[in-house]
């Protein structure tokens, strides 16, 4: 019931926003579940974005993907960068989904992934997490030759 009425206090606009997200979360975890992760990566390709976003519509597309998030078992941190990447793709905005590893020698091999806008840390964990990792590829937007991954600067200590 609570949800019911967290739902109620949105805005048309919220609403329709939330859906989307809900939507794309949904497709994205049910393409990698399917192992389709380069599918996923040629779609965003195709949209061809180039701006940086804005702080509000970064906002948004975070809020929106979060929440969706929550509502979809098994959104992994990849399912919601994937997700956030493709919504911000869609609006014209340019991001980047990176993945890292733990640095402390003795952690499993647990990959983690991020949203990135420029150097903002939009989805994924703080930024106190993300010192305790060492990124190691990046899936850059624009790259059209099937989904081609990255390897990531190497962040400064």
């Amino acid at each position: 019931m609570r949800g019911l009425s967290r739902l109620r206090r949105l805005s048309r606009r919220q609403l329709g926003v939330l859906a989307l997200a809900w939507i794309t979360v949904a497709r994205v975890r049910v393409a990698l579940w399917r192992q389709q992760a380069d599918a996923v990566r040629k779609g965003i390709a195709e949209l061809d974005a180039a701006q940086p976003a804005p702080l509000g519509d970064l906002r948004e597309v975070v809020w929106s993907v979060r929440a969706a998030a929550r509502l979809m078992p098994g959104a992994t941190c990849l399912t919601q960068a994937l997700s956030g990447q493709y919504l911000l793709a869609r609006r014209g905005y340019v991001s980047t989904v990176r993945l890292s590893l733990p640095r402390a020698e003795r952690s499993k091999l647990k990959p983690h992934a991020w949203l990135m806008a420029g150097e903002t840390i939009a989805l994924g964990g703080s930024s106190a997490t993300y010192a305790a990792h060492r990124p190691f590829l990046d899936y850059l937007p624009g790259d059209r030759r099937s989904g081609l991954i990255h390897r990531a600067p190497e962040v400064l200590q």
